[in-house]
């Protein structure tokens, strides 16, 4: 079984509002983006990875592969305008050998092997599976005025995380198919398609990198998970 992964590191980070780029940024004593690199690049089932980049952090990311000797990286790829087109530029890259891939955001530096492993094992039984973790917060519907709507119940909300993982002859087809449509994460395409995606029970610790202040959040994770090591 051939799992190719895709690692995004192409975005901009406009909210991050960093003379550094974001992937390049450091917690505790690592780059963000190395996190996710180690851990991909240690799970046995993943057999290569691809690193999508932009003109901006592309010579960085790859000092840091050499620094820290990531294996399985197949190939360093430059990324679109959007998040759809450098998915689908790092599709263009896949080994004909693929059977699955998985898709993962840099910003999203706290994943381990056990998210990794119960995505790929759920992905082979159903083709498609996403982490994700039940809503908290109070949802509200609110109008373009300001004024509240509805309020949703949470009941069956999800918020969806990424590591995804798919068949790749199914996320090549919803590429294919949608896209150039708007999405936010790519098993959005998929469900288009009209099949069914498994969502994994992922870890609120899963954040995703967006402003200033998360890395206050990310330093905090990564010392109680350091604590939790020494235990």
């Amino acid at each position: 079984m051939h799992i190719t992964a895709i690692l995004l590191a192409a975005g901009k980070g406009m909210r991050f509002k960093s003379k550094t780029p974001k992937p390049l940024v450091k917690i505790a004593s690592k780059p963000i983006i190395i996190y996710s690199l180690i851990a991909l690049a240690r799970n046995p089932d993943i057999k290569d990875i691809i690193v999508v980049v932009n003109s901006e952090n592309k010579e960085g990311i790859l000092r840091l592969i050499k620094t820290y000797r990531i294996r399985k990286i197949k190939g360093v790829v430059k990324g679109g305008e959007k998040r759809q087109d450098s998915v689908i530029n790092g599709l263009k890259a896949l080994d004909k050998r693929t059977d699955f891939v998985l898709v993962h955001d840099s910003a999203r530096p706290f994943i381990g092997n056990d998210i990794i492993a119960s995505l790929i094992k759920q992905a082979k039984k159903s083709q498609a599976a996403i982490a994700g973790v039940p809503v908290r917060s109070t949802v509200k519907k609110v109008s373009d005025s300001g004024f509240v709507e509805e309020t949703i119940p949470r009941k069956n909300l999800w918020e969806i995380q990424t590591p995804q993982v798919f068949r790749k002859a199914l996320i090549l087809k919803a590429y294919a198919r949608f896209g150039k449509k708007e999405a936010t994460d790519d098993s959005s395409l998929v469900e288009k398609l009209g099949s069914r995606v498994c969502v994994v029970p992922g870890f609120y610790s899963n954040i995703k990198i967006t402003a200033p202040e998360d890395l206050i959040i990310a330093e905090a994770i990564f010392r109680r998970k350091k604590s939790l090591c020494k235990k």
